[in-house]
C-alpha cells in the first residue's frame, strides 16, 4: 500500500468512527462502492422560492453597463469599520462594510444602540452621495450568531449546539426573526448566519456553532432559520442571511480549524451539503466560503483551499444548485489560496467569489484587482457577474428604495420581552440530562437550602462562549451584561420563602451537611475559531484542562448530600470522572443570557409541583474516552440520548481514563 493509499484508508476509518450511526450509512455499502470522480450533475437540482424579476434584471444590467471598472471593483470590496470612514465609502464606491468581532462604533465596547445607528446612517448616506449616475447603497454585515452579539445590552440566545439539542425547528425560526429585529434596530441589514457545519470532531473550536452531526436536522434548521431571518426580504424587521461556511468546514482532519476536509464527493454531498440545500430552499441570499480545503479521498485528489475551488463555487453552487445571490469570502481568507495574498487573489474571484472581505487592506485590493482586469487576468464578464449579483441582492431587499435606518423605538428589540422569553424557553429546551441516579434530588424544591459551587456559577461570561461582545468572548465581565442572569442570580430569583443559596467558587472550607443539595457548575473558558481548538494529541478530558472544576467537585461529593453537576461547554467532552461524582449531570452547553431557563427545569414549579421537564437530546455523540480517535469504545451516550426526570439512569460507575496525552495517529 502506498503512503497516500494508507492515508486515505486511515482517514476513512477515522471518519467512519466519528460519524457513528450516520457514518454506517454513508461510509458503508453502496456509498463507498465506486470511488470515482463525480460531476456537478451528482448534486441535486433545487427549487428556489425567490424568482428573478425580469424588470429588476433589466435595471441591474443597465446600471452595470454604466459603471466604471473602479466602481465595479468598489462594489466587490468589503472593509471593516475600524479601517474605513464614510467618506472613503463614498470616494471608493465601496459595496459593503462589516464589523468584525470586537469592532464597535468609536471602539466603545458598551456603545449605545444610537451610536450604531448613527454610524450606519453615516455610511449609508455617504454611499448615496457618490458621483455615480445611479447611487448604490452600501450594505453592512455583522456576525449575529446567537443574537446581535456584538452589541451591549442585547439578549443572547443559546449557541447553535444548544439549539440543536432542543430539536425544534420552529423555535429556530423564531430566534432568527428576533435576531433580525435586533440587527435592524442598529441600522444593519446583513447577518453572517446561520452556520450549517456538520461537525465530525468536537476538537474543533467552532463545534458550538454547529447544530448537530445529523445532516437532516441541520437541513431543517437551515430552512427555518433563513425563512425566519429573511422573511419576504423587504420587511423592516428582517435581514439578509448568510449561510456558512461552504463547504465541509466541520469535517476537517482531527477537527483542526481551517484545516483539510478528507471526504469522498458522495460524503461531501450527503454529510456536509444538506444545510446548504435547506438554506437555498429557504431563499438565502448570501453564501460565505470556508477557510478549509477539500481532499477527495475517493480519487486521492487534493482540491486545495475552498476559496479557490471553481468547481464547487461556480459549477456546483451557482450552476447545479442555482444560487443567484452573493458569494462572499471570509476574513482575509483569500490569502490562503495558493499563490495569493490578502490583497491579490484573481484565483478566488475567477473561482466565483463575488465580494471579498478584505478588512484592512482594501485600498490595495482595489488597485491590484483593477490591474488584473486591465491585463486580462480576470475577465470583465466575471466582474460584471459579481456586481450583478451584489446589486440583485440589494434590490431584492429594498435597499435601493428606502433607507435601512430603524423606526423610532426599535431599540427595544435588543432585549424585548419576547426575546428574553424566547431565550429562556430555548435554554430550558436545550438542557440534556445525562445522569439521574436514585439519589438525585431533581427537581429541587424551591424552599431548599442550596450550596452553589464553581468558578463559572456567578459569571454570565461562562454561559456565553465566543462571539459575545468580543471575538473570543474574553476581555469581558458581568458588567458588560447588565440585563443577564447567571446561575447564582437565577437561583436567587427562583427560590421561595425558606429557600437559601450560598455560593463558593471552590468549596474550600465549606461544610455541606447543612444543605439539601449541592449544585456544581463546571465551565470552559470562552473561545472562538482558532483559539478554541483542542489540538491533537491533547485529550478531550474536561478535568485535564480545568482541574479546578474537579477539585471543587471532590470537596462536596460523597459527603451525604446529593450533588447536581451542570456543565457549560461548547462541545461534548470526556467527563466520566465528573459524572461518577455527581448524582445528576446536566449538559447545559452555552445557554446565553437567560439562565432562568436552567432553574425552570432544575426546580419545581412555583406551586410546588413538578415544573418543566428535560426535553433536550444530544445533538452529537458524547465521548466515552479522552482520546476517542483511538479508543475501542469511543462513545458513552449516542446522539439523541437524553433522560426525563421520571427516568432514573441506573448508570453504574464509569471507567476513568486519565491518560495525559493521546497516542500518535497516522496522518
Amino acid at each position: 500500500m502506498t503512503k497516500r493509499a494508507s492515508q486515505v484508508k486511515n482517514g476513512q476509518l477515522f471518519r467512519a468512527f466519528l460519524l457513528g450511526s450516520i457514518g454506517v450509512g454513508l461510509l458503508g455499502g453502496g456509498a463507498l462502492s465506486g470511488l470515482q470522480a463525480k460531476a456537478a450533475s451528482d448534486w441535486p437540482e433545487l427549487a428556489h422560492p425567490v424568482a428573478k424579476d425580469p424588470a429588476m434584471e433589466a435595471r441591474i444590467a443597465e446600471i452595470v453597463a454604466g459603471m466604471t471598472l473602479r466602481q465595479k471593483i468598489g462594489q466587490m470590496t468589503q472593509a471593516d469599520i475600524r479601517s474605513v470612514t464614510p467618506d472613503q465609502v463614498r470616494k471608493h464606491y465601496l459595496g459593503s462594510i462589516l464589523n468584525g468581532g470586537g469592532a464597535w462604533p468609536s471602539g466603545k465596547k458598551q456603545a449605545a444602540v444610537a451610536d450604531w445607528v448613527a454610524l450606519a446612517d453615516a455610511h449609508y448616506k455617504a454611499s448615496m452621495t457618490t458621483d455615480m449616475k445611479v447611487k448604490i447603497p452600501v450594505i453592512w454585515g455583522t456576525d449575529a450568531v446567537h443574537g446581535h452579539n456584538n452589541v451591549f445590552r442585547t439578549t443572547l440566545f443559546p449557541h447553535n449546539i444548544g439549539l440543536g439539542a432542543a430539536h425544534d425547528p420552529q423555535l429556530i425560526g423564531r430566534i432568527a426573526h428576533l435576531t433580525a429585529k435586533q440587527v435592524r434596530a442598529t441600522g444593519i441589514t446583513w447577518a453572517f448566519a446561520p452556520t450549517v457545519a456538520v461537525v465530525q470532531n468536537p476538537r474543533w473550536g467552532r463545534t458550538y456553532e454547529s447544530y448537530s452531526s445529523d445532516p437532516a436536522l441541520v437541513r431543517q434548521y437551515a430552512i427555518a432559520f433563513v425563512k425566519g431571518m429573511q422573511g419576504n426580504l423587504t420587511a423592516p424587521d428582517t435581514t439578509i442571511a448568510s449561510v456558512k461556511h461552504f463547504i465541509g468546514d466541520g469535517g476537517t482532519w482531527l477537527g483542526k480549524d481551517q484545516g483539510e476536509t478528507r471526504a469522498t464527493r458522495d460524503q461531501l454531498i450527503r454529510t456536509h451539503a444538506p444545510g446548504y440545500f435547506g438554506a437555498l430552499e429557504g431563499g438565502v441570499q448570501t453564501v460565505m466560503i470556508s477557510y478549509s480545503s477539500w481532499t477527495d479521498t475517493g480519487m486521492g485528489k487534493p482540491h486545495g483551499k475552498m476559496h479557490g475551488n471553481r468547481e464547487l463555487i461556480t459549477d456546483v453552487l451557482k450552476g447545479r444548485l442555482g444560487f443567484d445571490g452573493i458569494v462572499v469570502s471570509d476574513w482575509n481568507a483569500v490569502e490562503q489560496v495558493a499563490g495569493c495574498t490578502r490583497t491579490h487573489c484573481p484565483q478566488a474571484i475567477n473561482a466565483g467569489i463575488d465580494m471579498i472581505m478584505v478588512p484592512d487592506d482594501w485600498k490595495q485590493f482595489i488597485e491590484e484587482t483593477v490591474a488584473d482586469v486591465q491585463t486580462g487576468v480576470i475577465p470583465m464578464s466575471r466582474i460584471d457577474d459579481a456586481v450583478t449579483r451584489i446589486l440583485r441582492v440589494k434590490m431584492r431587499t429594498g435597499l435601493f428604495d428606502r433607507s435601512p435606518m430603524p423606526a423610532a423605538g426599535a431599540e427595544a428589540d435588543m432585549a424585548s420581552d419576547a426575546a428574553r422569553a424566547t431565550g429562556r424557553e430555548a435554554v430550558s429546551k436545550s438542557l440534556v440530562l445525562l445522569k439521574n441516579n436514585a439519589r438525585s434530588p431533581l427537581p429541587l424544591k424551591r424552599d431548599a437550602k442550596i450550596l452553589l459551587v464553581g468558578k463559572g456559577a456567578d459569571k454570565v461570561t461562562a454561559q456565553l462562549g465566543g462571539w459575545s461582545l468580543t471575538w473570543q468572548g474574553d476581555e469581558t465581565d458581568d458588567s458588560d451584561y447588565p440585563l443577564a442572569d447567571d446561575m447564582l442570580s437565577a437561583i436567587r430569583k427562583t427560590l421561595s420563602d425558606g429557600g437559601k443559596v450560598d455560593f463558593s467558587a471552590d468549596a474550600v472550607g465549606v461544610d455541606v451537611k447543612g444543605y439539601d443539595a449541592v449544585i456544581v457548575v463546571h465551565s470552559e473558558r470562552p473561545y472562538a475559531e482558532m483559539k478554541g481548538d483542542i489540538l491533537y494529541p491533547d485529550t478531550l478530558r474536561h478535568s485535564a484542562r480545568y482541574p479546578e472544576d474537579r477539585a471543587a467537585l471532590d470537596r462536596v461529593s460523597g459527603k451525604g448530600v446529593p450533588v447536581v453537576s451542570v456543565l457549560f461547554s461548547g462541545r461534548p467532552v470526556y467527563a466520566n470522572d465528573l459524572i461518577n461524582r455527581s448524582d445528576a449531570f446536566v449538559a447545559a452547553w452555552l445557554p446565553g443570557t437567560e439562565a432562568l431557563g436552567i432553574t425552570d427545569v432544575l426546580f419545581r414549579g412555583a406551586d410546588g409541583r413538578k415544573g418543566a421537564d428535560f426535553k433536550g437530546r444530544l445533538p452529537f455523540d458524547w465521548p466515552g474516552a479522552s482520546c476517542p480517535e483511538t479508543a475501542r469504545k469511543p462513545v458513552l451516550f449516542r446522539r439523541g440520548y437524553g433522560l426525563k426526570l421520571a427516568k432514573k439512569s441506573g448508570l453504574g460507575r464509569l471507567p476513568e481514563d486519565g491518560v495525559a496525552t493521546c497516542p500518535a495517529i497516522a496522518e
